[in-house]
């Protein structure tokens, strides 16, 4: 069954989390977090977005992001391509206009 749309709205306050498939670490060493932060700021910025806090464990990340321009679904695919990043030439910045 897929997930409900997500409703979308300005000043919205967003608790966004990613899990690993079957629960597996997407974070293996501390470096791999510290390089999530770097994508994670080209969204946070390129989307006008304010990150309020985030936690990220092993297998999972928690953010709290604050939507002044209502664009939630828009800056979380262009995360959730991060993964993809690792193994591909395009950089983040090129992948979404």
């Amino acid at each position: 069954m897929a997930r409900p749309l997500r409703i979308e709205f300005e000043n919205a306050l967003c608790h966004v989390t990613s899990r690993g498939d079957r629960r597996e670490s997407i974070f293996e060493e501390g470096e791999d977090r510290v390089a999530f932060l770097n994508p994670l700021g080209e969204v946070v910025e390129r989307f006008n977005w304010v990150c309020l806090a985030y936690c990220l464990m092993d297998s999972h990340y928690h953010l709290i992001i604050q939507t002044p321009d209502g664009n939630l679904a828009k800056g979380i695919w262009l995360l959730g391509q991060f993964d993809q990043q690792k193994t591909s030439p395009i950089p983040l910045s090129k992948m979404c206009s």
